[in-house]
This record gives structure tokens, C-alpha cells and sequence, in this order.
């Protein structure tokens, strides 16, 4: 069994693992970083899903690396695609015009932006990366990691990690169950938290957000791609939720607003693919390539992304069961996103009457896989460590500060975020909760174990809870809690101290804190105009 050592060890090579390797890498510490697919950057890349930002997020309330990223993605396309000059010349250009965000890509083309972005590092061998490798084994010694055994999933070798300081950037929350951490998963109780939207009654650890197994497809008029029918086809075709408006495989969803029955189909009419730069049909919704924005004849369809709620799978949970469940719930999640584009081929009805789009055409190579999904399945939800501090809906959520102005202020801020409390149908099963939120920090005891104290979270692990998962969970503050971690992991290498001791003294956290507000643009509290404004 081979055995290797570093100063930072990451588990994960998703944003926040990314991140979190940039900024030691950028203090001068080694670092050695694992991804269990051949693809880094998760939900941006191997889980194919454009990014869920804030309005403010090209100039404030993200990290400078984090917009240095976006830009990157934007230049990508400018460098290397056909484009129209005033599309290529547009600042704010968003390559697929998907309504869902402003810069909606190719996840591709943000694998290879954050790719680049490691080059130098991985040149001098300061970051070392490991792929498809997952972690099987955690060796501590009372209240400290001291290394992570992994697997190479293509030839089953073992390698033995070392490292004083241990990163969980995995999107389950791996290390929290393999190194016994004090952990939480599913949805707290009212009792427990005091949260507005937490259960009324008893805590549910298997009430989890939805699972989504992503895939991107192209429109080509006129010819037949139709896939072999799915396994589970007639399973999922006759299947509807007592909670959902219609069947699973239909037109109709729910406003999550409003909890209100809403009909909305791929097209709109013969033009909205091919001849607007913007729509309310699912094909704009997270549409990663516009066709129109080049030049005439270079490209023959846009491409969309299908991440719509169509293919939440809530049928059951993938944390907190034992491996047989979890892998028959992936499965059948696949099976759900299959199933829906054999509909949309087969059976939809149509815009201009009759049924099926056989036109459709599965992208897998959009997203380098075989299968035509994603590499891997997109994760709303994580197990969650127990933290030195928890961030409630009473510290963001409009409605529960009722009578108060913006969220609350954290004195150990380490980053910032905004999206609004966005819960997908669960594994209970029930509905969205989806309510309004203020702009918020991101605070350093949210990312201190109870106990543990030296590995630390840097995914959708950190101390959240149900409900305050569904705003801490999207692209920029992920990166923004992994681009902390892995800046404070350096920093206690560097002063002897650890992520505790920097926290509850006043002077270290503002030594800290300045660490990381080195860069011009990394801040740690809102401006005003945005931090009142309710998301």
C-alpha cells in the first residue's frame, strides 16, 4: 500500500475543493487534492449545472478568484468560438443565454478555465491531484485526522494520505461518517431549531432534498434520435406524487413560489429555438449554448441543459441508508432522467399539436461521459457537521426576522453569499419550500467541528441546517467557504494554532480575517444597497 504526505489534504475536487487548493497553494503549502470522477470541479462540470448566483455577483459579494473564474469562462469562448463581434464584446456575454443564470456554459469549458487556473501550481508540484479516487478509511488519534485512505476506482489501489490538516470538500460529507464526526443529516425539528419552515413535529434524518441526475441535449428538426426505452419507462410513465399537479413525466410542476399548479412546455412556438435570444419555455431555462450568438451556419442547434423538475428523484434518500439503498436510488434517479427524454421523444404533446420531439438528440459528450448523463449526480444536500456555531433561518430568512433588516451580522465573517431558502421536493416526500432571504455572511464557527480540530468542511457539509442549506449550497458560496478553509488551514500551519484558537481570539481572527481580505474585492460584509435587499 502506497503511502504519501502533504501540509493539506483534500478530500473532494468539486468548487469548494478547488478553491480550498488555490488559496494553500497560494500561501505556500502543499496540497494534495482527490475527485472521485476524472472530471474536478462538481456541480460546475461532472453534476452539469450552470451556476445559481446573486445579481451582484460580477463585482460584489463573490471572491475575486471566483469572479477571475467567471471571466475566465467568458474568455474561453471569446478566444476560442466563432462569435458575433458585439456578442464577443459584450462584457457581461453569457455564452447560453439560459435564463436560469447569468453565465450559462458548457461544463467543459468551466472544467478547462479551472484546469488552468491550477496549471502553475500542479507544475510545481505544489498541487497534486488524484483522480477517481474515493475515500474508504480515516485513521484519527483522539480529536485529530491523521490520514484518509482512498482507492483508485480503476485499479483498486490503496493509497495511505497524510497530512495535519484535512479538508472534507466530498459532496456527501464522506469524511464525516468514515472519521466519526459529530454530524447531522436530514431535516430538523421546529423544537430543535426554532425555524419558521423546520418539521413541526419530529426530526426526519431521511427527509433530504431531491437528487438530480443532469443531461444536455440539442434540437435537430426532422431527424430521429429517439434512445432505446428506458428500463423503469412504464414505471415512471404512469407515476405521480400526491403532492405534484400532473404525472412525473408531464408539462406540468409547481411554481415553487407559490405552491400553485403551473404548465409549462419545451417550446413555445416553431421560432422560440431558433430565432430569440430569450424565452419562459424549459429550453431557455438552463440553456448552455445560443446558437445564435455566432456566426451564420457554424453551429446547428443551441444546446440545453435538463436539470428541471421533471427529474427531481425523491423516491428515497442517498445519505444515511446503507450502500445497497443509496446505489438503488441512484440508479432509479438515472433511470427518472432517461425516462424523461424517451417522453420528450416519444409522447409530449407538442407546441404545434401531434406528440414526441424525436429530433432530440442526447449530448453525452457535452458532459464526457458514455452514458449521455452527467458523470455524476447533482447533490442538493450533505451530511453536515455539527458546528461550533449553526446558522439558523432566524440569522437569514426575511420572514423570520420579521421586524429586522437584513441578515444577521457575524463578527467572524469569512466570505459572503446570497440566493434565496431554495428547498427542492424531499425524500419525506413533500413539496418546495422556497422563501425570501437576505444577502448573508458566511461565518468562520459554521466551519469549526464541535470537536474535531483539524479537519474541516468545504462542500454542503458545514454547520447549516435543513433549512439554511437551501442558501449556502449554490456555486459562489461554496467556493467562497473553500477558498476560507483552505486559506485557514494554511494559516495554522503557518502561526501553530488551530481553526479553533483563530476563532475565539479576537486578535488571531482579525489576523485572520485580513489574511484573507489581502486581495482587493474579497469581503466580508455587504454593501448596504445589497445587504437589505430581500433575494
Amino acid at each position: 500500500m502506497k503511502e504519501k504526505q502533504t501540509d493539506i489534504l483534500i478530500i473532494g475536487g468539486g468548487l469548494g475543493g478547488v478553491a480550498a487548493a488555490l488559496a494553500a497553494a497560494k500561501l505556500g503549502k502543499k496540497v494534495i487534492m482527490t475527485e472521485e470522477t476524472d472530471w474536478i470541479g462538481g456541480q460546475l462540470t461532472a453534476q452539469g449545472v450552470p451556476p445559481d448566483e446573486h445579481p451582484w455577483v460580477d463585482s460584489t459579494g463573490s471572491t475575486p478568484t471566483y469572479r477571475l473564474l467567471r471571466e475566465g469562462i467568458r474568455d474561453y469562448y471569446r478566444n476560442y468560438y466563432p462569435m458575433r463581434p458585439e456578442v464577443r464584446d459584450d462584457s457581461l456575454l453569457n455564452p447560453g443565454n439560459g435564463f436560469v443564470s447569468r453565465l450559462c456554459h458548457e461544463p467543459r469549458a468551466g472544467l478547462a478555465v479551472l484546469e488552468g487556473m491550477l496549471a502553475p501550481y500542479r507544475s510545481s508540484l505544489q498541487i497534486e491531484i488524484l483522480l477517481e479516487h474515493v475515500p474508504v478509511a480515516v485513521e484519527t488519534d483522539g480529536d485529530h485526522f491523521r490520514s484518509v485512505t482512498v482507492v483508485n476506482k480503476r485499479t483498486e489501489e490503496q493509497v495511505v494520505l497524510h497530512a495535519p490538516y484535512i479538508i472534507d470538500a466530498t459532496e456527501l460529507g464522506d469524511l464525516l461518517e468514515l472519521g466519526n464526526v459529530e454530524h447531522v443529516i436530514g431535516a430538523e425539528s421546529q423544537s430543535q431549531t426554532g425555524e419558521l419552515h423546520a418539521l413541526p413535529g419530529d426530526a426526519n434524518p431521511m427527509d433530504q432534498q431531491a437528487i438530480s441526475w443532469c443531461f444536455a441535449m440539442d434540437y435537430l428538426p426532422g431527424e430521429d434520435h429517439t434512445i432505446d426505452k428506458p428500463e423503469d419507462y412504464d414505471f415512471w410513465q404512469s407515476y405521480q406524487a400526491d403532492f405534484w399537479p400532473g404525472k412525473q413525466l408531464s408539462w406540468y410542476d409547481v411554481n415553487p413560489f407559490t405552491l400553485q399548479p403551473r404548465y409549462q412546455a419545451i417550446f413555445e412556438s416553431d421560432n422560440t429555438t431558433w430565432n430569440n435570444r430569450v424565452g419562459n419555455s424549459f429550453w431557455f431555462y438552463r440553456r448552455i449554448f445560443d446558437r445564435c450568438q455566432y456566426v451564420d451556419g457554424a453551429f446547428p442547434s443551441d444546446i440545453t441543459m435538463v436539470n428541471w423538475p421533471q427529474i427531481d428523484y425523491w423516491l428515497g434518500p442517498i445519505v444515511g441508508v446503507s450502500e445497497e439503498e443509496k446505489q438503488k436510488n441512484l440508479r432509479a434517479s438515472q433511470q427518472l432522467s432517461l425516462s424523461l427524454l424517451y417522453w420528450m421523444q416519444t409522447e409530449a404533446p407538442r407546441h404545434d399539436g401531434g406528440n414526441g420531439y424525436p429530433g432530440l438528440r442526447l449530448r453525452g459528450d457535452v458532459l464526457g461521459s458514455d452514458d449521455g448523463l452527467a458523470k455524476y449526480v447533482y447533490v442538493r444536500e450533505s451530511r453536515r457537521i455539527q458546528a461550533e456555531f449553526t446558522v439558523l433561518e432566524q440569522h437569514v430568512g426575511v420572514k423570520a426576522r420579521e421586524g429586522l433588516v437584513g441578515a444577521e451580522r457575524f463578527a467572524d465573517s469569512v466570505g459572503l453569499g446570497s440566493y434565496r431558502i431554495d428547498l427542492h421536493p424531499s425524500t419525506a416526500p413533500r413539496t418546495y419550500i422556497d422563501i425570501s432571504s437576505y444577502p448573508f455572511q458566511v461565518p468562520l464557527g459554521a466551519l469549526i467541528p464541535v470537536r474535531v480540530e483539524n479537519m474541516l468542511p468545504a462542500c454542503k457539509n458545514i454547520g447549516t441546517t435543513h433549512i439554511t442549506n437551501g442558501c449556502y449550497r449554490l456555486h459562489p458560496v461554496e467556493w467562497a467557504i473553500g477558498e476560507a478553509v483552505g486559506t485557514l488551514a494554511a494559516y495554522c500551519l503557518e502561526k501553530d494554532l488551530t481553526p479553533r484558537q483563530v476563532r475565539n481570539d479576537e486578535a488571531h481572527l482579525q489576523d485572520f480575517q485580513s489574511v484573507l481580505t489581502r486581495y482587493p474585492g474579497y469581503d466580508l460584509e455587504w454593501p448596504e444597497y445589497a445587504r437589505i435587499t430581500a433575494r
